[in-house]
């Protein structure tokens, strides 16, 4: 990872100090110019951004807007439950005893106590993977986009920093575009290149990256309160799979008049061998109302699984891992159905605990932040997703706008009809 780059403007300048380490990838032959659109141009918005990503314009706001940054489905509180696990019914007991486990396999309650404060920076590869139109027609079409195994997505670096669950902050850059968000603990926000900084809705919640292996106390207290569901096999390890609901209440807190979140299902799978979790997923659906219908419904399904676990501190922290992402659009007739997958390959590689001089002024939000107001955000329902797919038929998937679901999240005002091509 680069933490400084040659200063392009005078030759005989000193460096620039990065904020945001970027992988070496985005700096040899053609990618140089990745930095320099940065660089450049922090904050372009929508108009500019075609001119400096091409095609690749809705693609990045589509895994920017899904995959960087989402939300776990609840806030997380700490366990203060003194009761005996006898005192539970028998699947939560089961969940409680596996929590438990998973504290003493990552370290024990005295290691992961002692954490006050963290950081951690690390290395992302995200591509839209296939997209396919129609499902359940006659005239259903499914398009290979990219696979990451062969080296193709967009590149990029995140740094993460954490004071206690609801404090935390991101920042992440993708191909020369960046996006921050953050929480100072009465709400959560996101920043992006393409819309002013708002606000999500309902209280705020951690950042799913944090659940990835990265902050066992966190993933402790938020499994405390699941239950057992059963076993499964999963890289042929056998595991124990937790399951845990959002509550009516908050997904009422996260819906408007137009948006309603039927449901935030999220379940961890730990390893019976080892007693850590190797995969996290979780499932939204949520319901855009239109007059005269029953509205559009989008299903957003997150599987990540999580890898390469290291000691740091007397503490196992996961350093690689891969996410994979369907997010459905059904409702109406089968013709308009669509489903896009996305993938993310990352590994972490540097964390460090109890960062001194790590202040509340720094999970401030942004000063323009604009708190989201009831229907702000909102997708019309005719909206498809933002890929053009050509083969030998004249059959054309067309997306009038770019939607980045992040269940309380549908962002409008994103490009309309450019030429993108996949």
């Amino acid at each position: 990872m680069r933490k400084v780059c040659p200063n392009y403007d005078t030759p005989d300048g000193l460096e620039t100090v990065l904020e945001v380490p970027i992988p070496e990838e985005m700096f040899v032959s053609n990618n140089t110019s990745s930095w320099m659109n940065m660089k450049h141009k922090p904050h372009t918005r929508q108009h500019s951004m075609l001119a400096v990503f091409g095609r690749r314009n809705t693609e990045i706001q589509l895994l920017l807007g899904v995959i960087a940054a989402p939300l776990i489905p609840l806030p997380i509180k700490p366990n203060n439950d003194n009761h005996s696990i006898k005192d539970h019914p028998i699947e939560a007991s089961m969940a409680k005893y596996i929590v438990k486990q998973y504290i003493a396999a990552v370290g024990g309650e005295k290691a992961v106590g002692a954490i006050d404060s963290m950081y951690a920076m690390g290395k992302v590869r995200m591509a839209a993977s296939e997209f396919s139109a129609g499902e359940g027609s006659v005239n259903n079409k499914i398009v290979k986009v990219r696979n990451l195994r062969h080296g193709g997505g967009e590149v990029g670096g995140f740094v993460l920093w954490q004071k206690r669950p609801e404090l935390w902050c991101l920042e992440l850059v993708v191909s020369g575009c960046k996006i921050s968000a953050g929480s100072d603990g009465k709400v959560a926000w996101r920043q992006t290149p393409w819309h002013h900084s708002h606000a999500s809705r309902g209280p705020p919640r951690p950042l799913r990256r944090f659940l990835q292996g990265l902050d066992p106390r966190s993933t402790a207290n938020l499994f405390t309160n699941s239950v057992c569901v059963g076993e499964r096999t999963i890289n042929h390890e056998d595991c124990f799979i937790l399951k845990l609901e959002a509550e009516p209440l908050t997904l009422r807190a996260r819906s408007s008049s137009n948006v309603e979140i039927i449901r935030h299902t999220v379940w961890g799978c730990f390893s019976q061998r080892t007693g850590l979790l190797i995969q996290l997923e979780d499932s939204h659906l949520l319901r855009i109302k239109s007059l005269g219908s029953d509205g559009v419904f989008w299903e957003t399904t997150m599987e990540s699984s999580i890898q390469d676990y290291r000691i740091v501190d007397g503490v196992n922290i996961a350093h690689a891992g891969n996410t994979r992402v369907s997010l459905f659009r059904f409702g109406e007739n089968s013709e308009s159905h669509s489903r896009t997958r996305m993938e993310e390959v990352w590994t972490i590689e540097e964390v460090d605990f109890n960062i001194k001089g790590l202040s509340m002024d720094f999970f401030l939000p942004p000063g323009d932040l604009k708190k989201e107001e009831e229907g702000f955000g909102i997708v019309s329902s005719n909206v498809r997703l933002p890929f053009r797919v050509r083969n030998d038929q004249p059959y054309r998937v067309n997306g009038s706008k770019v939607v980045a679901i992040d269940v309380d999240e549908c962002d409008d005002e994103s490009s309309s009809d450019d030429e993108d091509s996949f």
